[in-house]
């Protein structure tokens, strides 16, 4: 029985560890500098900037859609699914599809113009299913990114 939920600040151990699992999926586990403590002030502080939903079952949280509120200049309000995890063992066992339907949801209930995502080129699976929903994979725009470094060195 899986339960799929709002998450709570209780639950941020076991979304931390999600989060390093997807890290080590992606190959790329030394990225992750974000805390619990860093977790715990962006969500549930003064100015919550995130929210997630979790996928749990008799043994815990097995499962996680962290998203948050964007803005278009030209649509308006849009949610951003900033990673959706599923712990390996029980990738391809529908929790994602229940995960991203829950953020699906809160975009229509939130009322917002868009729903964006990302996701890694060499990520097969993903692909395949978020084409056999429908979704628009756009390979015409590129990301760009800051590091922290960047940010810190960066002078106007």
């Amino acid at each position: 029985m899986i339960n799929i939920r709002k998450g709570t600040i209780d639950d941020l151990p076991q979304v931390h560890a999600l989060i390093k699992e997807l890290a080590e999926f992606e190959r790329a586990p030394q990225e992750v500098t974000n805390t619990l403590e860093d977790m715990r002030r962006d969500g549930f502080g003064e100015e919550p900037i995130y929210k997630f939903f979790v996928a749990e079952s008799e043994e815990g949280i097995i499962g996680i859609a962290l998203y948050y509120t964007g803005y278009s200049t030209w649509k308006g309000k849009m949610l951003f699914l900033e990673d959706l995890v599923v712990t390996e063992r029980l990738r391809r066992s529908g929790i994602g599809k229940m995960l991203f339907d829950a953020v699906a949801q809160e975009a229509k209930e939130v009322g917002a113009k868009r729903f964006r995502w990302q996701v890694l080129e060499w990520n097969e699976p993903a692909i395949a299913f978020y084409n056999k929903i429908g979704a628009e994979l756009d390979g015409e725009w590129i990301n760009c990114t800051m590091t922290e470094e960047q940010i810190r060195n960066y002078t106007a």
